[in-house]
């Protein structure tokens, strides 16, 4: 089932990301998975480098779908000219992959010059042009394909400016509503008060929002996150919640089920990073009634 369609059954949409597998031996992902079978509407698989090895992001969405899991691949635009991107795309489509979840790597905007839009608006039209191509069942140099590809499209937003959206931001997303954009995925959430004068801001494109909520199981990682991501983007109380807490994995759950339950009224779903321990998962989601 296409992603957008989850939007008008359940209401209120999870998904989940999981890195590709690099290995032969995928079964202990699978296992793990299925421990949340019928509450994830959707895995996403972004494409991972590590030490030059390239996860197989294809390969990963074929098992997803083998195994009876809706797979979401996950792709930027940025470094990839047309026929690179074609190339994914095509891959996608024959692994039977209806979802794709778009980064350009430029959502990020801090500046107002031409050429900062510049970056976007040239993504957005590459992006633009190989889905057109590919509806109509062919390539960009006018290649039959023999049958068409068409995906449920969804797009990365940046969400921490609060009310303060900058125009160029909202000029991001209004192109990528007209594109056919059928959700928008923000960057992560930790202070809903702040994501739900953002929400007020963006409502008017009409499309459905899902915010990323990011699994913290240490106050570690929150201070690596307000070092090397975003200063602030972890609130300080949450960080001491779990630097003081005993029991860090019952912490590290309440925080999750806190912030699901809240975003409920805010958003229409959210997407869990859980940065590995897929196995635990069922425990976070039993705690936020996520059914």
């Amino acid at each position: 089932m296409k992603l957008i369609d989850a939007f008008e059954k359940k209401g209120f949409v999870v998904t989940a990301e999981i890195h590709p597998t690099v290995d032969s031996g995928p079964t202990g992902l699978i296992d793990s998975l299925k421990l949340v079978r019928g509450r994830v509407d959707g895995f996403s698989i972004p494409e991972v480098e590590m030490e030059g090895v390239v996860g197989g992001s294809v390969h990963t969405c074929s098992l997803l779908k083998e195994n009876r899991f809706e797979p979401i691949y996950q792709t930027t635009t940025r470094d990839k000219n047309r026929l690179q991107l074609q190339h994914d795309l095509i891959s996608a489509h024959q692994a039977g992959v209806e979802n794709l979840l778009v980064f350009t790597e430029d959502y990020r905007i801090t500046g107002d010059s031409l050429q900062e839009m510049m970056f976007f608006h040239v993504d957005a039209g590459k992006l633009s042009s190989v889905l057109e191509h590919l509806r109509e069942g062919a390539t960009v140099d006018g290649k039959d394909l023999g049958s068409s590809a068409e995906f449920a499209l969804g797009s990365g937003i940046e969400s921490g400016w609060g009310k303060n959206v900058p125009e160029l931001e909202m000029k991001e997303m209004e192109a990528m509503t007209r594109m056919g954009a059928g959700y928008f995925l923000t960057t992560p959430v930790f202070d809903v008060d702040k994501f739900a004068a953002f929400m007020r801001r963006v409502e008017t494109f009409g499309v459905p929002v899902i915010a990323e909520v990011m699994i913290l199981k240490t106050a570690g990682m929150g201070r690596f996150l307000n070092r090397h991501f975003k200063p602030g983007l972890v609130p300080d109380w949450i960080i001491r919640k779990l630097l003081r807490s005993p029991d860090k994995l019952k912490a590290s759950i309440e925080i999750f089920a806190d912030t699901v339950n809240a975003l409920r009224e805010v958003c229409q779903g959210i997407h869990v990073i859980s940065m590995g321990g897929e196995e635990k998962l069922r425990h976070y989601f039993d705690a936020a009634r996520l059914k």
